[in-house]
């Protein structure tokens, strides 16, 4: 998203749009560590550096992706209240996870080039 001249750019903004493309490859990342809980999943994500997320993202994302095969849930007790859903990577979750992770880093590569400014050559001049 570019702002024009007339408009700041919102850092808050940025954050929300590159969290929403990688968002569902972070929530299969954390399940392949360990099974959590949607409360826990959200936790995790702050507890990385991402700030608030709310519930209101995780639950649906996980629904969605329940739905597709890449994560089970399971119903288990809690210590404090009903059961909860613990969610897992399923097989199929773990090959899209390997599949979109290949793609990352191939993205974050690209955009590393070029961010990163070529080494001074003095040999070239500005005009």
């Amino acid at each position: 998203m570019i702002a024009a001249d007339n408009e700041p750019t919102d850092d808050s903004d940025r954050q929300t749009q590159l969290l929403r493309g990688v968002l569902d490859m972070c929530l299969l990342a954390l399940l392949a560590r360990e099974p959590a809980h949607g409360y826990e999943l959200v936790r995790r994500m702050e507890d990385a550096g991402f700030g608030a997320i709310s519930y209101g993202t995780i639950y649906p994302l996980l629904t969605r992706m329940r739905r597709l095969g890449l994560v089970a849930d399971e119903q288990q007790a809690s210590p404090t209240g009903p059961p909860r859903k613990v969610y897992a990577l399923t097989g199929p979750g773990r090959s899209h996870l390997d599949a979109w992770q290949k793609q990352w880093d191939r993205f974050a590569d690209t955009v590393a080039g070029i961010l990163t400014p070529p080494d001074h050559n003095p040999t070239r001049s500005c005009p």
